[in-house]
């Protein structure tokens, strides 16, 4: 009598009912690590050399290639230092273009506050940039720092002397807190292009009051927290009287209702020198008087109508 059978085990029947599903997923898992034996037995640069035509071929359809590059907002940076950060030019390879790269490149040029970068697969390439304008330069403990109208310094990383020189016509600024308070200054003055077209620097006194610094040499004494009216009534007073094209060394503005102005002395003519004998001839016989007494009057002494010279303030209370 024949021995029947033993029933085959759970696992068996599972596994003889899912043979069909586990032929594909083992030939994968074959294909795979036979992709693996190769790239590890095949070096990388060959492997690379080997793909390239055809990665070159995929990339090479007119459909993936850059056709255009939009900037906007880029007053500053010339376009020489724009395309050398893009590093992408017109018909290049629009998946080649790193758009993460472009704008760390961007962000590290001079003037640049931020930027945007966007790539399309249409070959479009937008580039939107931010910059901060410097509007003065601030003069502080022996630096030259070019500062935006809110008295922050400019991102001017990258920036040489070269850069430097097509800011010279900013107006300056020079000490203590002259960068946070410049800007009301100057927005006045850009009022009075007369007295602008004079002042070569506007210097900040004990972080209170201004004093313009001119170009001749002369300086300008402002009130404090009334400079516009001052600046306005120096603009009317040069209109009628050219003050500030005459021999000045200052004017004193800090007092409303007096101005005080202080000319330049009048150069010394060449003195000639006298012979002795000359001298001798020239002078006149001394006569003393008896009886009679002739008061002697100092050559400094100064009569009742000869008006005096106001007295400038050498010094800030």
């Amino acid at each position: 009598m024949k021995r029947p059978a033993s029933r085959p085990s759970r696992t068996g029947l599972f596994l003889k009912r899912q043979k069909r599903l586990l032929r594909p997923v083992i030939g994968l898992a074959l294909l795979a690590c036979a992709g693996a034996g190769v790239y590890l037995a095949v070096p990388l640069p060959l492997l690379e050399q080997q793909i390239a035509p055809l990665r070159d071929k995929v990339l090479g359809t007119s459909a993936l290639r850059v056709t255009s590059i939009r900037v906007e907002g880029a007053n500053l940076t010339s376009d020489g230092a724009i395309r050398a950060a893009l590093n992408i030019a017109v018909g290049d390879p629009v998946l080649n273009f790193n758009v993460s790269r472009a704008r760390e490149n961007l962000n590290a040029l001079p003037f640049i506050d931020h930027v945007s970068v966007e790539r399309h697969l249409s070959g479009e390439i937008d580039v939107h940039i931010t910059e901060r304008p410097p509007y003065a330069v601030w003069q502080h403990q022996g630096h030259f720092i070019l500062i935006d109208r809110q008295g922050q310094k400019v991102p001017d990383q990258g920036a040489n002397d070269k850069d430097a020189t097509a800011f010279a016509k900013l107006p300056l600024v020079v000490g203590d807190g002259a960068n946070e308070n410049a800007a009301a200054l100057i927005d006045v003055l850009a009022q009075e292009p007369e007295v602008k077209s004079h002042v070569a620097a506007a210097v900040r006194v004990s972080d209170r009051r201004w004093n313009l610094s001119l170009k001749d040499g002369a300086t300008v004494l402002l009130p404090e927290g009334e400079e516009a009216p001052a600046i306005h009534r120096l603009a009317r007073i040069n209109a009628s009287t050219q003050l500030l094209d005459r021999p000045v060394v200052l004017i004193d503005m800090r007092l409303p209702d007096r101005l005080t102005i202080r000319e330049r002395p009048p150069e010394p003519a060449p003195a000639s020198t006298p012979q002795a004998g000359d001298a001798a001839k020239a002078a006149p016989p001394a006569h003393n008087t008896p009886g009679k007494d002739t008061p002697h009057v100092p050559h400094h002494a100064q009569t009742k109508d000869t008006p005096k010279t106001p007295t400038e303030e050498s010094r800030d209370e």
